[in-house]
């Protein structure tokens, strides 16, 4: 059996003191809420909560642990995230909800729909066994994670992954479908590319990101990025475009998503460059279809929602079964009106 791992361990790895550490791992005042965001993130990565996931950290047992699979029944909780981005009304998560909300009344199953909340003692108000199983979407705090972790409630994270925490998660296949995309435009003839995008922001932005750069290091397209269109603010990207030099404009700038495209656009048309006739610009996501977006991967969002659902449902009952990544592939979608204005 491996050895637990030490306090003294987690803080040589996130540098700070073991008394910061001991103090953040027991919910107790005395670090800021930004270093104890850090110190639960690298306790996780390091394998402290697996190794006991029946007990939360500071006590010797939890007194609300999970029912067996076969005496569970109760609601579904859909959890977003407490970004104003990512919600309900959003084109991109709304119609993910929606493929949730409908296949759970398929099978007849009551939803709880929470913002995250800014305690991570979430199930402080929320009764943890009249709670079957937890779909999250979008990206939730490593803090809510590990506290529906240590509960053992069957968990299913959407377009999200933490290292600190073993759960099932469904994505659309981001690389494949990157790599798609830039292979059309190197086939195009495109040579002088940039990315666009908030890296830091979520798991697919970073897939995206790889997935562009592997085509040009397969096709030796090496070219230097511009750090500033990296994020991790729109206004920098805006900024980085507005201050490059004219010379330096690429061929074609690929974005994240749509709606860091229709940005890109704005701030290029700005400036007066014709867009796709001097720079192209490519999205990801279909969600912006009157922007001149050259090219984009049409992401069946419904069936993310569908497929979470089924996912959750199946691991209630394998509760023991070894954790899965589903990757769901999306279609590449070329505006033949934009190409055209450019052949």
């Amino acid at each position: 059996m491996a050895k637990r791992v030490t306090m003294q361990q987690i803080a040589d790895a996130a540098g700070v003191s073991k008394f910061a550490v001991s103090r953040a791992l027991t919910g107790k005042p005395g670090v800021s809420e930004h270093t104890r965001e850090m110190i639960v993130r690298t306790a996780g990565q390091l394998g402290y909560f697996r190794t006991e996931p029946k007990r939360y950290p500071g006590e010797t047992q939890i007194s609300t642990e999970m029912k067996p699979e076969a005496e569970r029944q109760g609601t579904i909780l859909i959890l977003f995230p407490n970004i104003r981005s990512q919600n309900r009304a959003s084109l991109y998560w709304g119609p993910v909800f929606d493929g949730i909300s409908e296949r759970l009344n398929e099978k007849g199953m009551d939803i709880l729909t929470l913002t995250e909340p800014s305690s991570d003692r979430m199930f402080s108000v929320l009764n943890p066994e009249a709670i079957s199983g937890v779909i999250t979407v979008g990206t939730i705090s490593t803090s809510v994670l590990l506290e529906i972790y240590r509960l053992r409630i069957p968990l299913v994270m959407v377009d999200h992954e933490d290292p600190a925490i073993y759960a099932d998660s469904v994505f659309t296949d981001n690389m494949k479908c990157m790599k798609e995309l830039v292979l059309m435009l190197v086939g195009k003839g495109y040579r002088r590319f940039q990315f666009a995008g908030q890296l830091p922001d979520a798991a697919s932005f970073r897939e995206r990101w790889l997935g562009y750069r592997m085509v040009l290091e397969e096709k030796q397209l090496e070219g230097e990025q511009q750090e500033g269109l990296l994020g991790p603010e729109y206004d920098q990207i805006r900024r980085s475009i507005a201050e490059m030099e004219l010379e330096d404009i690429p061929e074609v700038i690929v974005c994240a998503n749509d709606h860091t495209a229709v940005i890109v656009i704005q701030a290029l048309q700005s400036r007066g460059i014709q867009v796709p006739e001097r720079c192209a610009v490519t999205g990801f996501d279909n969600t912006q279809t009157d922007e001149p977006i050259l090219a984009s991967v049409h992401i069946n969002k419904e069936n993310l929602g569908t497929r979470a659902v089924d996912q959750l449902l199946w691991r209630i009952k394998h509760l023991d079964e070894p954790y899965e990544r589903k990757l769901i592939y999306s279609e590449l979608i070329i505006r033949d009106e934009y190409n055209a204005s450019i052949l």
